[in-house]
């Protein structure tokens, strides 16, 4: 599929750009536009870097961003939250703390609403 990116094209397919990231790390940590490629999420940047082989200067994050999205990849603006775990059972109760606000008296540690000095 032809893409155009920092103005010039590009005739890519999918497999193509995920044998270019092959052996690649993403960058870490991802915090703005990306992509999952090959399961593993990039910086749309840094795919942007390697399939044009341009600084990342060159082109915007969404110019990279439509390209894979034609090409039939997922990418999102942000990173997605990371999974959460299924809730463990809950723990047993305890029991309740002393109530210790009824201990107004004199003798009283609680200092709220006196005045010092």
């Amino acid at each position: 599929m032809r893409c155009v990116i920092a103005r010039y094209p590009f005739d890519l397919t999918k497999s193509e750009v995920e044998d270019m990231l092959k052996g690649i790390r993403p960058e870490q940590p991802v915090t703005g536009p990306c992509a999952v490629i090959s399961r593993k999420l990039y910086p749309v940047k840094q795919v942007g870097e390697v399939i044009t082989k341009q600084d990342r200067r060159d082109f915007t994050a969404f110019e990279v961003t439509r390209a894979l999205t034609r090409l039939g990849f997922t990418c999102h603006e942000t990173p997605p939250a990371p999974a959460t775990p299924a809730p463990a059972a809950p723990a047993p109760s305890q029991a309740p703390a002393e109530d210790t606000s009824a201990d107004s008296g004199p003798e009283s540690t609680s200092y709220i609403g006196t005045t010092l000095g």
